[in-house]
């Protein structure tokens, strides 16, 4: 009885998930209407008036400053050009931090991942929910160029209370469109990215300010990321 009862819910749910499922190839020329965490926020601040209004507007990927590109790359996953979504020496070094702290392995999530995870799921590091994460980084690899990924990335990611998209970002601090933005301004925006409501542009917590520093050595080390942002052509 508990076995037909556990095969009918995993049954269920498997038909909710193919029912449910977003359509990744479309993001190929289409761009998102909204995302989970972007309706999660405009939730919250429904019911809480105390929080900041939500503000996000979308901007093409030329119309991006390549300092935001490389400083968001450099950041959060130097790898994002040569990898198929998931980096293995994030991953190696995630287990190998865990095993040293005996506890459970970080995020080691590339830009992928959570472009997937920040479009369709939740903050939540439940098996399932990693499960569709995982299928969903390959899904948008397959039928998205990197530098679409990475378009839709920075649209998307929030970088302040309420702030999404690197368009609004770059206004609301440094009262410029997102194509102007120098490095050491990108910079600053990158480092927000692992924890924006507290790490922004108007915070001036000292390691934040470090690793917005740490970013723009990066950023000057990092020549060869340069003819994969300012190319023409697509890359896969």
């Amino acid at each position: 009885m508990v076995g037909t009862v556990l095969v009918a819910a995993i049954l269920g749910w498997l038909v909710y998930q193919w029912l449910t499922w977003p359509d990744v190839a479309s993001l190929a020329s289409e761009n998102p209407k909204s995302t989970a965490f972007i309706e999660r926020y405009r939730a919250r601040a429904s019911a809480d008036p105390s929080l900041p209004a939500l503000q996000w507007q979308w901007v093409d990927y030329a119309e991006i400053s390549v300092h935001a590109k490389r400083a968001a790359v450099v950041a959060e996953d130097i790898e994002f050009f040569s990898h198929s979504g998931f980096s293995q020496a994030e991953i190696a070094a995630a287990v190998r931090e865990a095993f040293r702290e005996r506890d459970t392995p970080r995020g080691a999530s590339t830009i992928t991942q959570q472009t997937a995870k920040n479009l369709w799921l939740s903050p939540s590091r439940n098996p399932l929910r990693k499960l569709k994460e995982a299928i969903l980084t390959r899904q948008l690899e397959h039928w998205l160029t990197k530098q679409r990924i990475l378009e839709i990335y920075l649209n998307v990611a929030e970088f302040g209370s309420g702030l999404y998209g690197v368009e609004i970002a770059a206004r609301h601090y440094f009262g410029k469109p997102a194509g102007e933005l120098d490095e050491q301004e990108a910079a600053l925006l990158a480092a927000s990215l692992p924890r924006p409501v507290t790490w922004n542009p108007g915070s001036d917590s000292p390691y934040y300010l470090r690793y917005a520093e740490e970013i723009e050595r990066r950023m000057d080390m990092a020549d060869f990321l340069w003819k994969y942002l300012v190319s023409q052509e697509a890359v896969r």
